[in-house]
């Protein structure tokens, strides 16, 4: 496996002119390590040297995330103590411009398209709601836009207008002097995702696979020549919303968590570090390469799942999954976190071609992973129940118990019991092979423990050894010649 750092960046194309004149001024912030968790949440810390006078004074931290969580902020340093702070997040915007102007007199400045003389008149704004009303001498108009030069003048900015995102911070300093002054806080809106691009060959049995973290900012603020770092793992918060019963999708079988280690870690978390410093700008995409492994053993299976007495009136296509591992030895050796993995195979003219992709949770080094790529063209598998009979046995279930006291001190003690019933249930899976190689198709028979009375599942025949994966499932491992058919045949003794 070779890591690699190269970044791509890309963003900012289309935005106003004004929104990209704003990024390009000089930025307020100073020393910058941002650690950015996959769940949409980032760390920031920003070390700025600040000369505090003695005494109280209100400090003024603009270019903090427009996304701050106030009451996550923390700052230190030495000889001074914190009285109050605030979050000034109204922004100077055309908008709010007009808005905090309401009762107060503006000028317009109106251009003739024809002539190219100005005039100047004012205005006192009455509302600005979904459009602006004004009133001029003695009449009311609104403001229309269509199109004709009219310019807004406006006398002053409000006091609580901020250019920038602006963090205030009232301190109280027991000596004067410029010191380095530590802000952190937490913002969502800067994230990362891993994607994997993997290539398939199947006639070596190997792959390349090459990932990539795309990371994505829109906190409103660009972050300027910072020292980044990325955290794959599950971040606990105290709002999460409820995934509800059994929301995790079905994944192929073969999916073994590995227990290799490596990789810098942080707690039960996995740190992943951008080489160096770089900017990531507002509204901007930055893409950075940090896994490049090369033949990797790797083969291609199928797998159908049948849910309990699927009787099918035609064959279903079986699910093309991917094997292979992410252990040192087969050249991997990394984790992996989650993300998206999608497959190429070449085509016959040596053009790689995308064939399907599939999630991956976070994945420790050393598993084994099986990826569902898509569903297969040529190998089908088609459930019949051929056969289904209640069979009732001699066996008799106990279900309740009384005991009675007579007045003359006389015991009598009883029980209610039911015959114990089965049902015995004949499966037959055909399976068909269209390929000119022959292939192993996965037969797994789910629900076979659906409920709590089902306790005494028996199958008494079958055509192909199985194994029982748990309670609720079974597979049989199914060779089908090339261009052929394999047929097999399950009986099930079932409480239901």
């Amino acid at each position: 496996m070779r890591l690699t750092k190269l970044v791509f960046s890309a963003g900012l194309a289309g935005f106003p002119i004004a929104l990209l004149a704003q990024s390009a001024a000089p930025s307020a912030q100073g020393d910058l390590s941002v650690t950015i968790y996959n769940n949409d949440q980032a760390l920031v810390h920003d070390e700025r040297e600040v000369n505090l006078p003695i005494g109280k004074s209100r400090q003024d931290f603009p270019d903090v995330s427009a996304r701050i969580r106030p009451e996550t902020v923390t700052l230190s340093g030495e000889g001074f103590g914190i009285i109050e702070q605030n979050f000034d997040y109204d922004l100077l915007t055309p908008a709010a411009l007009m808005q905090k102007a309401v009762g107060q007199t503006i000028t317009l400045l109106r251009t003739n398209p024809a002539t190219g003389a100005e005039t100047r008149e004012r205005a006192q704004v009455l509302a600005a709601n979904g459009g602006v009303v004004l009133k001029i001498g003695e009449r009311i108009e609104v403001l229309r836009d269509d199109g004709l030069p009219v310019r807004v003048i406006f006398d002053s900015i409000p006091p609580n207008l901020r250019a920038r995102p602006t963090l205030s911070v009232t301190v109280d300093a027991k000596r004067g002097g410029t010191r380095p002054l530590a802000l952190s806080y937490l913002t969502p809106g800067l994230g990362w995702k891993s994607d994997y691009v993997t290539l398939f060959d199947e006639k070596s049995g190997k792959l390349d696979m090459q990932g990539w973290i795309t990371l994505t900012n829109s906190t409103g603020t660009t972050f300027q020549n910072a020292r980044i770092l990325m955290i794959a793992g599950d971040v606990g918060q105290t709002q999460q919303n409820y995934g509800g019963y059994n929301s995790r999708p079905v994944r192929p079988r073969g999916n073994v968590a590995g227990t290799e280690s490596g990789g810098a870690q942080l707690g039960d978390l996995h740190i992943y570090p951008i080489e160096g410093r770089t900017t990531i700008a507002n509204a901007q995409t930055k893409q950075v390469s940090f896994l490049n492994a090369e033949g990797v053993p790797a083969r291609k299976g199928y797998e159908y799942r049948a849910n309990w007495l699927t009787n099918a009136e035609e064959a279903q296509s079986a699910a093309s999954v991917l094997k292979f591992s992410s252990a040192r030895a087969a050249g991997i050796g990394a984790a992996l976190p989650a993300g998206t993995v999608r497959v190429y195979m070449r085509d016959t003219k040596g053009q790689a071609q995308f064939v399907g992709e599939s999630a991956i949770p976070h994945t420790p080094g050393g598993s084994s992973l099986a990826i569902r790529t898509g569903d297969a063209f040529d190998v089908k598998v088609q459930p019949v129940v051929d056969k289904r009979e209640a069979i009732t046995s001699d066996e008799w279930v106990k279900y309740s118990r009384w005991k009675v006291t007579y007045p003359d001190g006389t015991v009598k003690e009883g029980y209610a019991e039911y015959p114990k019933s089965y049902w015995r249930t004949q499966v037959r899976y055909v399976v068909t092979n269209a390929r000119d190689v022959p292939v192993t198709v996965d037969v797994v028979q789910t629900g076979l423990h659906q409920w709590w009375w089902w306790y005494d599942l028996r199958v008494p025949e079958e055509s192909i050894t199985g194994q029982q994966d748990s309670a609720d499932s079974r597979h049989w491992e199914v060779p089908v010649p090339a261009n052929g058919k394999t047929e097999l045949t399950v009986t099930y003794l079932t409480p239901w």
